[in-house]
């Protein structure tokens, strides 16, 4: 299961209206740590020139299942997206990568995403992640 759903954030869903606050707030006390990692993503590239910032750490087998659950579900994905006003990218199981929205077409954004960048990132002790 990807995340703890209260009660009253369920009978919203049931009622199709989920509250963006209420989908975030649930995000940030489910996982974390993948919360963390993106908030702390999108200060940096708002603090920075660059045209992206990346975190790279290898977390622990449950910080990368966070990263895992958060980062493979559009819905939340979208929604941290939309929250911090970033571009998420994300290569292996553990390099986040925050862009600025509608840089999807740069060089930085391709090569990130490249498949040759996806096979540089590969090593034997993620091999199962």
């Amino acid at each position: 299961m990807s995340l703890d759903v209260s009660p009253a954030l369920l009978a919203q869903a049931q009622e199709g209206r989920v509250a963006q606050a209420d989908f975030i707030d649930t995000v940030r006390g489910s996982l974390p740590y993948a919360y963390q990692v993106v908030a702390g993503l999108s200060t940096e590239l708002a603090a920075a020139e660059g045209e992206f910032a990346t975190d790279n750490t290898t977390p622990s087998d449950e910080e990368r299942a966070q990263l895992l659950r958060a980062l493979a579900s559009n819905a939340i994905r979208g929604s941290l997206e939309d929250h911090f006003g970033v571009k998420l990218a994300f290569v292996n199981c553990h390099r986040v990568g925050a862009f600025r929205p509608g840089s999807e077409g740069s060089e930085a954004y391709l090569e990130f995403t490249s498949l040759h960048n996806q096979i540089r990132n590969q090593s034997p002790e993620l091999r199962s992640c």
